[in-house]
């Protein structure tokens, strides 16, 4: 059986990219490994908030596991009609190097991914994590824009 990694960050485009990732996994007996990323800069910045505001700076553990928990709760809504074989986990990293290392580790053939509908100069000077990862993957990418 192969599997294909399913990129969560954005839930606004979690239910159109898991729809796809359905689809595709039911056609072709794929297991999916639903992983919700959490961007390094974003738990810094969290971090940088909650310690200023005295409260108690979660670590990277408590940060994987509530991602892994929003990716089960995302893929259990998006699968509860389908039979997928489907692992969900939580990553936290400096994107798109951790979906790479990700998809590398456990040995994914495919990735599913969202991209922001952007102009060619937009994406070279904000910089892309779709476009990351469909030059840096070795593997088909399936991206679906919002």
């Amino acid at each position: 059986m192969h599997t294909a990694l399913v990129v969560l960050t954005d839930e606004s485009t979690d239910e159109r990219l898991l729809d796809a990732a359905k689809r595709y996994a039911t056609g072709t007996d794929t297991e999916l490994l639903v992983c919700r990323f959490i961007d390094r800069k974003e738990y810094q910045s969290d971090a940088r908030n909650e310690a200023r505001d005295g409260k108690q700076v979660q670590t990277i553990e408590m940060i994987e596991e509530e991602a892994e928990e929003e990716a089960t709760a995302a893929a259990d809504r998006a699968f509860a009609d389908a039979d997928v074989s489907y692992t969900a986990i939580g990553a936290a990293g400096e994107l798109p190097k951790k979906i790479i290392e990700v998809a590398d580790e456990r040995d994914c053939g495919h990735v599913f991914v969202s991209g922001r509908k952007r102009s060619p100069t937009g994406k070279a000077l904000f910089g892309d994590i779709a476009q990351a990862v469909l030059l840096r993957f070795d593997g088909p990418v399936t991206v679906t824009t919002n």
